[in-house]
């Protein structure tokens, strides 16, 4: 059997990815994409090392792929594993990460609230491909959210209380949402 084509995936595997639970793949139905909202895919593997300290699980938090701006693809952690990265969600998802500024460095500043940075044609282009991998190594996967759609909950502007911010937006206004969901509806009918 010849294995699906797609982009070449660089395990870049975190520490502690061998204390997470174990999943069979019929269990995951669903893909969650993300932001970094993170500037480099090097600060957010560190961020991913960094999440662990101090956990008496020793397990921190990251998603699974993570899809650089020049279309690269690194693996944080293994599919057959639940990753920290959608809260409530995250035992039947894959977790993709799309490194994207996104609000940095002030997330819930009330006047950084739209992001600036573009995703690249490259990086959109990898994404995709990994969907249409993914959708056919991992059948039971028939879902595919943006992080903003499971997370809605609004939190204190960190410059002012009195405002509320989205805790999550990612991966945000500015990401090809309709070019990337037609796609996803093509390789799922």
């Amino acid at each position: 059997m010849t294995a699906p084509a797609g982009p070449p995936v660089d395990d870049r595997l975190v520490s502690w990815w061998g204390s997470l639970e174990r999943r069979s793949p019929e269990s995951i139905t669903t893909v969650v994409l993300h932001a970094t909202e993170i500037p480099t895919l090097s600060e957010a593997w560190d961020y991913a090392e960094r999440s662990a300290d101090g956990k008496d699980d020793g397990t921190g938090v990251c998603g699974h792929l993570y899809v650089d701006r020049d279309g690269s693809c690194h693996r944080f952690v293994p599919l057959d594993r639940v990753a920290a990265h959608a809260a409530g969600h995250n035992t039947p998802s894959i977790g993709i990460e799309l490194v994207n500024t996104g609000r940095h460095p002030d997330h819930f500043h009330s006047r950084s609230q739209v992001p600036s940075e573009d995703f690249p044609p490259e990086q959109t282009a990898a994404l995709m491909a990994l969907l249409t991998v993914l959708t056919e190594t991992h059948p039971s996967v028939a879902r595919l959210v943006r992080h903003s759609d499971l997370d809605r909950e609004l939190i204190p502007a960190s410059d002012d209380p009195e405002v509320l911010v989205r805790r999550r937006i990612d991966p945000g206004p500015r990401f090809p949402w309709d070019d990337v969901r037609r796609h996803w509806e093509r390789l799922t009918r």
